[in-house]
């Protein structure tokens, strides 16, 4: 099925698979893997052709290949990801730049060409341990403590002295969680929206056909952000279709495409004057402005004094969910694709400053799903996990799904997450009858 990202709309994707060898200092030596969806239109908006973007996209990731190799750091996980990103990834993203004439690519979409090999070199460090990787957050495993990482904001009594990740999760992680169904602004709801061209697969089409196979109770509206008149109409349309089928909460995304925060705040109002219950079960906005808020600098607290207001695309890192706080930003958006390493410490600072939380999907399908689901699992977010592969591309996840299925496949408006097992993720790779192309690259140091 299509999905429409803001101006633009998605019909297919390419998958970045990553494999990832450590070793330690006895010489014994542990593989990792980890994937990511180059989702280019969510990235990357630009009048670059989407085959363009992608295609430096691809680049990119082999240059960081080679570029991880060569960097030669040891530690933790977290600390070797952390300092690349500081003192390696942006020069890259320069240099990738100037040897192009078009449009430069974003740092977003280069941390998502990260996230593939952040996420291996995790799980290999799990595979060296013989642990689950949420096992070795501790101080145990680190040489810097959270104040080497983090700062908290100016004025306030906060500290990350002597504090590590494993203080700010949720130990054991949550096994079954609420699950969060994505409504596309192409998405058909009733058959008065069906035009002819929809997949005849054995899945469904209609939002309701979706809820009622899914038992689903979360819906997260992608809105246009350009349209109040559409866009007030599509929450009103979706809660009439919904709430009498059990859907219990609505979330509201517009998806970078807003510039003045009354548009948000007129569509609040009228819903609340006109549609109290559709105001009233509207948990969080998401994302309405653009994503680089160093640019804009929108003050953003009329929205969240109507409704909690979540970064997405803009919370590249906690220095960006910083600066999100001081605009007027309620909570934040966690995502793998913007690599384990900074969800992780995103998460730290937000919940530090007392800021709720999401973990929101890029369409994870394959692989992708499963760190995914374990972030939601530890992060201790206000409703659950966003899980929309099931809906775009089902049948892209099938060897996944065979060993997993209760993550592939939502019952009771929940995802179960309890065959995940074993050391780092706890994919269970060697169960997964998934046969892979060859390699693009390697790279050996």
């Amino acid at each position: 099925m299509p999905l429409k990202f803001g101006p633009e709309t998605t019909t297919r994707v390419v998958c970045l698979r990553t494999s990832v060898e450590v070793a330690d200092k006895a010489g014994r030596r542990a593989i990792g893997w980890g994937e990511t969806p180059l989702s280019v239109s969510w990235v990357w908006p630009a009048s670059l052709s989407v085959a363009d973007r992608a295609r430096r996209m691809e680049a990119f990731a082999v240059q960081l290949a080679e570029k991880l190799v060569a960097f030669g750091a040891s530690g933790h996980p977290l600390e070797i990801s952390h300092d690349f990103q500081k003192h390696v990834l942006m020069n890259e993203v320069a240099i990738a730049n100037q040897l192009e004439d078009s449009e430069p690519m974003p740092y977003l979409a280069a941390l998502v060409c990260l996230s593939a090999f952040d996420i291996a070199l995790h799980d290999a460090y799990g595979q060296l341990h013989q642990r689950d990787i949420y096992d070795l957050y501790d101080k145990e495993f680190f040489s810097r403590d959270l104040s080497h990482f983090l700062e908290p904001e100016s004025g306030s009594s906060i500290s990350f002295k002597d504090r590590h990740v494993a203080d700010f999760l949720i130990r054991p992680g949550v096994r079954s969680m609420p699950v969060w169904h994505l409504v596309g602004g192409l998405d058909a709801l009733t058959a008065e929206d069906l035009n002819g061209t929809e997949p005849n697969d054995g899945h469904p089409v209609l939002l309701g056909d979706w809820i009622q196979k899914d038992g689903l109770r979360c819906l997260k509206v992608k809105l246009r952000g350009t349209d109040a008149q559409w866009d007030y109409e599509r929450m009103r349309r979706i809660a009439a279709l919904g709430f009498p089928m059990g859907v219990r909460w609505l979330s509201a995304d517009f998806n970078c495409t807003v510039r003045d925060p009354a548009y948000v705040n007129d569509i609040l109002d009228k819903l609340l004057r006109d549609e109290p219950e559709i105001y009233a079960r509207t948990l969080y906005v998401e994302q309405p402005f653009a994503y680089e808020l160093e640019h804009d600098m929108l003050d953003v607290r009329s929205v969240s004094a109507r409704k909690p207001l979540f970064l997405d695309e803009s919370a590249h890192d906690w220095e960006f969910v910083k600066l999100g706080r001081s605009l007027g930003w309620s909570g934040v958006a966690l995502k793998t694709c913007k690599t384990q390493t900074g969800a992780l410490l995103s998460l730290c600072w937000a919940k530090a400053h007392g800021m709720p939380l999401m973990v929101q999907d890029l369409t994870n399908p394959m692989l992708a799903m499963l760190p995914h689901v374990r972030l939601a699992s530890h992060a201790g977010t206000i409703q659950g996990v966003e899980c929309n592969a099931m809906q775009f591309y089902p049948d892209a996840s099938l060897p996944e799904q065979a060993v997993h299925p209760h993550i592939y496949q939502r019952r009771h408006g929940m995802v179960d997450i309890s065959t995940l097992g074993g050391n780092g993720f706890g994919y269970r790779i060697e169960d997964i009858q998934r046969q892979l192309p060859a390699a693009a690259a390697t790279f050996a140091s």
